[in-house]
């Protein structure tokens, strides 16, 4: 079988592994179809070699509107190259409602007509004005299986009127490259402590409930701790004044921007980590990935209750929820966790072990090769059914 796959996020070769790991269970023959250059949320120009496996499967294409997730299209004739290519299976790791879907899915109906997918990680039921309501319709219309990251993302998909099969596939992320053993060689910049390093790791903006923070920290200042953040954003000024404000400043290390890639040993290094989110009119956490990579590197979580953030911390028994907004209760639980190395460790591992039977490599791409598999099947079973005689006994077997 020949799998095409189109996705902007593979512009990393970590984001390619997943697919990669697909073709070696199965012998499957994968393209995978990444921007030539992608621009990232900090402005970088990102373009690497293709992950081992995969060397001579990815094509590069230049995309209008670079950096845009929702705007940005492939520079491509489509419909000429799904002729050429003549794929089983197209999956489109892009959201149901951007424009590159509903370009390579138009190009699609257009010329080879083969099941059809896309991912999804929108989680709030979003209407969205035309011409996206109708791509985005046609997109349902025309898919027969996608790939939502969550069962509330499914929930979102269903009661926006898609009918296809949906196979829920967490955001995959390997256990071997996100490991507690890194913890034995942390980040050189990394400060050098015997005490409690609670983390951060994320964009520095209000949204992500750093105000809120900043208040519990000063509401455990009476413990001995230190934190570590590792991001940038337009908040970072206001926040250390709030930090100064509430006399733990001198405790508290910014590690600016991280390579996505250099995460793994500043996560491992970290006893804790916290994410107090904080749901806003039109955005709350998708999926907090930080979450876990956090937990597969042997840190216990501290989440909040928006979006996924609950639903993932109670689903691996990684870590504490707090109400959001709450600062008493996210103060309530670092305590429990800067004071009690014996929950941590337990945390921890259950968190771990999670990620190793959930949401790893191996385990999500079992998931992509079952949908897969069955979108090929039924479009099969329905090409067998059409090219039956019609007979009175047919008729009679289909009333």
């Amino acid at each position: 079988m020949h799998i095409l796959i189109v996705s902007h996020s593979s512009a990393t070769a970590l984001n390619q592994e997943v697919y990669a790991r697909v073709q070696r269970e199965t012998g499957w023959k994968i393209t995978l179809v990444v921007p030539d250059r992608w621009k990232d949320e900090f402005g970088n120009a990102l373009r690497q070699e293709p992950c081992k496996g995969l060397e001579d499967s990815v094509i590069r294409c230049a995309v209008w509107k670079n950096g845009s997730i929702i705007f940005h299209v492939y520079r491509m004739r489509w419909q000429r190259f799904l002729r050429e290519l003549k794929p089983d299976v197209i999956y489109m790791n892009h959201e149901p409602y951007a424009l590159a879907t509903a370009q390579v899915c138009h190009a699609n109906n257009r010329s080879i007509r083969v099941p059809f997918g896309f991912y999804s990680c929108q989680n709030i039921n979003k209407k969205y004005p035309a011409p996206f309501s109708w791509l985005e319709s046609m997109v349902y219309r025309s898919s027969s299986f996608a790939l939502p990251i969550t069962d509330r993302v499914a929930d979102v998909l269903t009661a926006k009127g898609f009918r296809g099969r949906q196979t829920v596939c967490a955001l995959p992320l390997d256990p071997e490259r996100y490991h507690p053993r890194l913890k034995a060689t942390p980040p050189e910049r990394f400060p050098q402590t015997n005490v409690p390093v609670i983390g951060y790791v994320g964009r520095l903006i209000e949204p992500k409930g750093l105000r809120t923070l900043a208040t519990s920290l000063g509401k455990v200042r009476d413990l001995d701790w230190r934190m570590v953040l590792v991001g940038t954003g337009e908040f970072q000024a206001e926040f250390e004044q709030l930090l100064t404000a509430q006399g733990v400043r001198d405790r508290i290390f910014f590690a600016g921007y991280v390579p996505h890639t250099e995460t793994p040993r500043w996560l491992a290094s970290m006893d804790m980590l916290v994410l107090p989110s904080e749901t806003q009119p039109n955005w709350e956490e998708q999926f907090g990935r930080v979450i876990p990579e956090a937990m597969a590197c042997g840190a216990a979580v501290i989440g909040s209750s928006s979006g996924e953030i609950p639903h993932l911390i109670r689903q691996s028994e990684g870590g504490l929820v707090f109400t959001q907004r709450s600062s008493d209760e996210l103060a309530v639980a670092l305590r429990q966790l800067i004071s009690g190395p014996k929950l941590r460790r337990q945390l921890a591992e259950n968190g771990r072990h999670w990620v190793e039977r959930d949401i790893s490599i191996p385990a999500v791409a079992l998931k992509m090769i079952d949908a897969f598999t069955a979108a090929a099947k039924n479009q099969q079973a329905g090409r067998a059914e059409n090219r039956q005689p019609f007979s009175s006994t047919h008729a009679l077997a289909q009333s």
